[in-house]
């Protein structure tokens, strides 16, 4: 089999979707012939913002994985704030208000560029130099975020000048929705645009998720690389759902939320929706969100739908897929934020495999609202549309409409579908 080198900050048992698409890749790349190496961070020095050990489980038993130490500040963040996690991106899990939050984002966006994983680095190029000289490897793929470890690309491509490096970016860098919150003084914002272009210029393929995402990139001014950018998008592992067996509860219709939800994600038009939908269906309809969720929206749905809301905290991939299954129908909802038509979630795809009508709510010309058309499974609504938003749900929970969705659709959104675009992308790199 032919070598390929996969360095990848985020693996387990840190969680999270950026994770998935990389266990996934290395399951299925041996079906076509490719024998992948992963360098990664020391869990027990590394910084998650979410942890699922159930994840190593999935990890194939023959799988090369190489873990390296690092150097990074947030030790020093948790101490001062008294916090045990670090952020989220986006900054979820904490106040974008208050003074010591300033500061350290402040810190965070000046002194750590362009994030404060790039104290990985040293420890990432040096075994990656390693094992390239070791077996001889012709293709080397970085993954972000962190957008630090493009710069291990960056450099192991100079060692290396033939190596294949293929840079897979799976969000936006320095055009991210929430990158004005790192207050970057002017100089240190051009270092980092600087960084980008680097990376986008130098790599011999640049892989993003979705087409919105791949135009940032491909327009960039100074980069000539509108030829290299492409497009893979998430998936779903079929196998995944076929470990449970679980179906809705019959007594409720359950619209089911599984992710996070940030100030950013408006809510206010499904709130009036879902008062109408318990008073038609007689009080039988509930919502199920599980995960981390902002105080701002967790109160109001308190306030509003308290008797007809469950929430429950961040739970393992194999748990997430239950409450999915679990669920009558799924909701996505996307951040209103600026660029959000090139945001699909991991998630989005997950919610295709467990088989159930999907909610959503964000962007009606955006990348996840074409995926819902092409695949038949549900429909993107306008934030306040309160009006159609309640009718789209009250089809179902009614019984009043069948949900038909397009199978072959969905089949070619499967991981193992993707990672055949993958090893297409590879083979005419050579």
């Amino acid at each position: 089999m032919r070598k390929v080198l996969i360095l990848t900050y985020y693996w387990p048992p840190s969680g999270g979707p950026g994770v998935q698409r990389w266990l996934k890749f290395v399951k299925y790349l041996p079906v076509w012939g490719y024998e992948p190496i992963v360098i990664t961070v020391d869990p027990d020095k590394a910084t998650y913002p979410i942890v699922d050990k159930s994840l190593l489980s999935e990890v194939p038993g023959e799988l090369k994985v190489i873990r390296t130490s690092t150097r990074e500040p947030y030790g020093l963040y948790k101490k001062l704030t008294g916090r045990k996690q670090v952020p989220y991106s986006g900054f979820t899990n904490e106040s974008s208000t208050g003074f010591f939050s300033k500061i350290s984002r402040f810190i965070r966006g000046n002194l750590f560029v362009p994030d404060a994983r790039i104290g990985w680095n040293t420890f990432a190029i040096k075994k990656a130099a390693e094992i390239i000289r070791a077996y001889g490897i012709e293709i080397l793929i970085t993954t972000s975020p962190p957008h630090s470890t493009q710069l291990a690309g960056l450099e192991l491509k100079k060692i290396f000048p033939e190596i294949r490096w293929i840079a897979d970016l799976r969000d936006p860098w320095t055009d991210i929705y929430y990158y004005s919150k790192m207050l970057h003084l002017p100089h240190i914002k051009k270092k980092d645009q600087k960084l980008e272009k680097s990376v986008l210029r130098n790599a011999d393929a640049v892989v993003t998720v979705s087409d919105f995402i791949s135009r940032i990139f491909s327009e960039k001014p100074g980069t000539d690389c509108s030829g290299k950018v492409h497009v893979i998008t998430n998936g779903y592992d079929p196998e995944d759902f076929l470990k449970t067996d679980v179906k809705p509860d019959p007594a409720y219709f359950t619209l089911a939320y599984v992710g996070t939800i940030s100030d950013e994600y408006i809510l206010s038009g499904l709130i009036n929706a879902f008062e109408r939908v318990v008073e038609k269906t007689g009080k039988k309809a509930r919502i199920m969100f599980t995960g981390n969720i902002c105080n701002q929206w967790k109160t109001l749905l308190e306030k509003k739908l308290g008797d007809f809301i469950i929430f429950s905290s961040h739970v393992e991939h194999n748990e997430a897929v239950k409450r999915m299954q679990m669920a009558d129908m799924l909701l996505l909802v996307i951040p209103d934020i600026a660029q959000n038509e090139g945001i699909i979630t991991g998630k989005l795809f997950e919610y295709l495999a467990a088989s159930r009508p999907v909610l959503g709510i964000g962007p009606l010309q955006g990348d996840a609202a074409k995926v819902l058309r092409e695949t038949s499974t549900g429909k993107m609504f306008h934030y306040h549309d309160h009006e159609n938003i309640s009718s789209f749900i009250l089809q179902y929970a009614l019984k009043e409409k069948e949900w038909s969705p397009d199978q072959d659709q969905i089949n070619n959104l499967s991981r193992k579908a993707q990672t055949e675009k993958l090893i297409q992308l590879m083979e005419e790199q050579q």
